[in-house]
């Protein structure tokens, strides 16, 4: 066994902190709070597609599409890339939300889209 080796699994074995951020634990809290900002967004573009008032409708329904769109793809890719499971500081719980919240925010955003597209 080489030096080099026994440095990279000395450094790369330890344990990180349950508190810690990690580049995965980051990722997957900035697509969370995407995908919050895109079931906010959704959800006032509802409630404007409802009665009938323009502004934030059609641009809050894209809004919330685009957000949680971006929301599901990185927590995919959060999901694929960890290597270890939950507390290991991989981010993997954050990207399993993200693939939760991803959707309902592009679900309501499609549902504004839809009603607005039909009242206008």
């Amino acid at each position: 066994m080489s030096v080099r080796h026994l440095l990279a699994t000395q450094v790369l074995a330890q344990p990180v902190g349950a508190y810690a951020l990690t580049s995965g634990r980051l990722w997957s809290a900035v697509a969370a709070l995407l995908g919050l900002a895109g079931i906010v967004a959704g959800a006032l573009a509802l409630a404007r597609a409802a009665r009938r008032t323009g502004g934030f409708g059609r641009r809050g329904a894209v809004a919330a599409l685009a957000a949680g769109l971006a929301a599901v793809v990185i927590g995919a890719w959060v999901v694929a890339a960890a290597e270890g499971g939950p507390g290991a500081g991989y981010g993997i719980v954050g990207g399993w939300v993200d693939l939760v919240v991803g959707p309902v925010a592009m679900i309501l955003g499609g549902l504004a889209l839809a009603r607005s597209r039909r009242t206008a």
